[in-house]
């Protein structure tokens, strides 16, 4: 009953968000309140909200700090030289800005944040894609793709940190066997690109850009602003540079770390009050919509562990699978590990789901870690979550729908996560057979 009420659940919920019926924001709160009271859990409802609140305030806080920090980095034009670089190589050729934004977010998704690849890969090439006409979903599905590879299966990425601290494997001894198919899925995601590429330079054309002279469209997208610090370019690098190296080595809390770098890049960039207080207000909206949504978020994580609805869905899935399918138990983590990752949070599916799959397949002689591999190759459809707080920035940034761009990446996401599962078998990362 538990399962089938989790199921209807999240059936609704993407219906009414695909279909516009309803905001992300409304659904994520409306929806798991409603089937919450049908179940029988109106008492307890208001307290499964609040531990889904306290849940999701850390990335709350996080993508609220990071969004400030970043936001101050890109207005001082930290990143202007390396966006310059990117823009000469590309002029207006659809099918090369594609295959630079692939290349250009592959790189930044490799310290693992998602909050970090799609701010600096969207302050980089989202004014060109605006300049020539492209559409910026085709940016939001290839920042998405590369991060769903870059950190979805290395050990310090998010996804892969939980799976091996659950079943406490050896990091190495996971992730090098996977090496092969991350190469492989890194060259699917300059592949799509391409292709996606190729169609928009069919759609809108090869647009020559004027390189020089007053006329000059990097310039035009890298507009000279009060607010730039070229001379604080070296201070502003060393301070994110400080960040990012503590954010690795884990020296404080990510959200701890991103509001100590905010408050210096705001003291050594702007010590006028003044302007403090204008950059502040330039970047509130943005993330305020961003908060609002992963607070949201929580009220549906909150209710769907709460009632237990996310247990019984894994549950069922474990009781279905028939004994002579023991030996197929990898594939079956890895195709199954895409519609549970896109309802659930990463901490949910690999501290709560993942150990009951590893303890089935250990009864058909599996090495756990296996099922550890097997498990993040769903990462490219969890990336279109709306449980997912960097995908909720990504949205924002691109200014589109949430719908919309579930729609739009859906037919990606599912086949990247296909090619990789395809890649892990090939490779040996997973076996089918003892």
């Amino acid at each position: 009953m538990l399962a089938l009420l989790g199921l209807a659940m999240v059936v609704v919920f993407t219906f009414l968000i695909m279909t516009k019926r309803l905001s992300p924001i409304v659904a994520l709160t409306v929806v798991p309140i409603v089937f919450a009271v049908i179940g029988g859990f109106g008492g307890t409802t208001g307290k499964m909200m609040l531990d889904g609140l306290k849940m999701v305030a850390p990335s709350a806080a996080l993508l609220l700090f990071a969004i400030l920090f970043f936001g101050l980095m890109i207005d001082s034009g930290l990143f202007d030289p390396l966006i310059r670089k990117i823009l000469k190589r590309v002029n207006g050729d659809p099918m090369k800005i594609a295959v630079g934004t692939a290349l250009l977010s592959l790189t930044v998704a490799l310290d693992g944040d998602g909050t970090t690849t799609y701010m600096i890969t969207c302050a980089a090439m989202l004014p060109l894609y605006k300049r020539i006409g492209m559409n910026p979903m085709i940016l939001a599905t290839i920042s998405m793709l590369s991060l769903s590879i870059m950190s979805g299966m290395t050990p310090w990425g998010g996804p892969a940190t939980r799976a091996i601290a659950a079943l406490g494997l050896d990091a190495g001894a996971y992730f090098v066997p996977l090496l092969p198919t991350m190469i492989g899925g890194a060259a699917w995601v300059v592949f799509t690109a391409f292709l996606l590429g190729r169609a928009e330079r069919k759609r809108i054309g090869n647009v020559q850009l004027q390189s020089g002279g007053s006329d000059c469209y990097i310039k035009a997208i890298l507009e000279d602003t009060p607010h730039k610090r070229p001379k604080l370019a070296y201070v502003n690098l060393l301070l994110v540079t400080a960040v990012m190296v503590a954010l690795v080595m884990g020296l404080m809390h990510s959200a701890i770390l991103f509001l100590i770098g905010f408050v210096l890049a705001l003291m050594i960039n702007y010590p006028q009050l003044d302007i403090q207080k204008e950059r502040i207000l330039a970047h509130s909206g943005n993330a305020m919509t961003v908060v609002l949504l992963v607070f949201a978020a929580g009220i549906f994580a909150g209710i769907f562990s709460g009632t237990k609805m996310v247990d019984a869905l894994a549950q069922t899935l474990v009781d279905w699978i028939p004994p002579s399918w023991g030996h197929l138990f990898p594939l079956v983590v890895a195709i199954t590990s895409m519609p549970l990752t896109f309802v659930l949070s990463n901490d949910a599916y690999y501290f709560g789901v993942v150990p009951i799959l590893a303890n089935a397949a250990a009864a058909y002689g599996i090495d756990p870690v296996e099922i550890a591999r097997a498990s993040i190759l769903g990462q490219p459809v969890h990336l279109m979550s709306p449980l997912v707080a960097s995908t909720l920035l990504l949205v924002g940034m691109v200014d589109r729908d949430l719908g919309d761009f579930q729609r739009a990446t859906f037919k990606w996401a599912v086949l990247t996560s296909l090619v990789v599962t395809a890649l892990a078998l090939l490779t040996g990362a997973l076996t089918l057979f003892a």
